[in-house]
């Protein structure tokens, strides 16, 4: 999101010390491509800037690497999230980083940049297009700016949009697993068909989620909706759903910026009106114009689904989106 351009608080030369040192010209040769991966001697460890992708790399590495994930916590708001010292140097020390990218979690670029040894990462937001396919390590450089996707669709529907939270696009997660797969492989060659054997399990039961999408798509085709923040966005699209959110009231959210009254009330008209059929609501940004928003819903009777930024505590991947999918099928056939 353009509005959670993340700072990295302290990594000056002399709060980065975890980090390689600071040059006297202070140039830096380091590169946010990801670097190629060799084997490692010693335990392979991931990091992961949520939990969202922790668990994916879970799902992959098994008990063959450790995984931490940087952003865990189910109330945190990822978008204002500030990197320490401390992420940084796990980072840095990290034999995998694992990131959605897409500006989201600006702050891996961030430390990605400072760090010299440039390490080897996988973005999921460049796997976006590779669904079906499959590699993909994507660089920086083959990054859509999401302003140029949106002149595609000059109704701001949830059709043909580039949105960063590539995580409610399941098969981008199970691309992402493969290409974390194809990484740990050359990290660790001993276990790469474990790895690979790990990644084809993930993806078959990402039709758990997919199957549920289809079902939506056959039965409420078009179907109306509003969301707070457009995190749902892939969800929607898989589920050929039509968002109908007014684009002001979402530039406004997505730039981090108080809607204007025009805006919000075109949005709360949508469900005094009932021209939609559900909210989408993200619990983890609220704030009094959301829950007004909700609150207006409510009152219409209009069912609300709500979504999240991070994993709930004991869920996997899996489960978290299977059941955001349920949900929403759930409350369509309800309204």
């Amino acid at each position: 999101m353009r509005r959670t351009a993340t700072t990295l608080v302290g990594l000056s030369c002399a709060a980065a010390l975890a980090l390689s040192a600071c040059s006297s010209d202070t140039q830096s040769t380091a590169s946010t491509d990801s670097a190629p991966a060799t084997a490692v001697d010693g335990p392979v460890t991931i990091v992961a800037s949520t939990n969202v992708w922790g668990s994916v790399a879970e799902a992959v590495a098994g008990d063959l690497a450790t995984v931490d994930s940087i952003i865990a916590d189910p109330s945190a708001d990822p978008h204002s999230y500030e990197a320490s010292p401390g992420d940084a140097a796990k980072v840095a020390e990290a034999s995998l980083v694992v990131y959605n990218g897409g500006g989201y979690d600006e702050f891996i670029d961030d430390i990605l940049s400072s760090e010299g040894k440039n390490v080897p990462s996988v973005n999921a937001f460049d796997l976006l297009g590779e669904e079906h396919g499959h590699e993909g390590e994507g660089t920086h450089e083959d990054e859509p700016a999401a302003g140029e996707a949106a002149t595609e669709d000059e109704h701001g529907h949830s059709h043909g949009e580039v949105n960063e939270h590539v995580w409610y696009n399941a098969e981008v997660a199970a691309a992402t697993a493969e290409s974390i797969a194809e990484k740990l492989g050359q990290l660790d060659p001993d276990n790469a068909a474990q790895y690979t054997a790990n990644a084809e399990s993930f993806h078959e039961q990402v039709h758990a989620i997919t199957d549920v999408t289809a079902k939506i798509a056959a039965d409420h085709p078009n179907a109306p909706v509003a969301q707070t923040e457009p995190i749902a966005h892939y969800l929607i699209e898989e589920s050929s759903l039509d968002d109908r959110t007014p684009e002001d009231f979402k530039d406004a959210i997505e730039e981090g910026n108080d809607p204007s009254p025009a805006s919000i009330a075109a949005t709360r008209d949508l469900f005094t009106s009932n021209s939609v059929d559900v909210l989408i609501y993200n619990i983890q940004t609220q704030d009094a114009v959301t829950q007004d928003i909700r609150s207006t819903a409510e009152a219409a009777n209009i069912p609300v689904v709500e979504v999240t930024e991070t994993l709930p505590e004991g869920q996997t991947y899996i489960q978290w989106q299977t059941k955001a999918a349920e949900d929403l099928q759930a409350a369509l056939s309800a309204s």
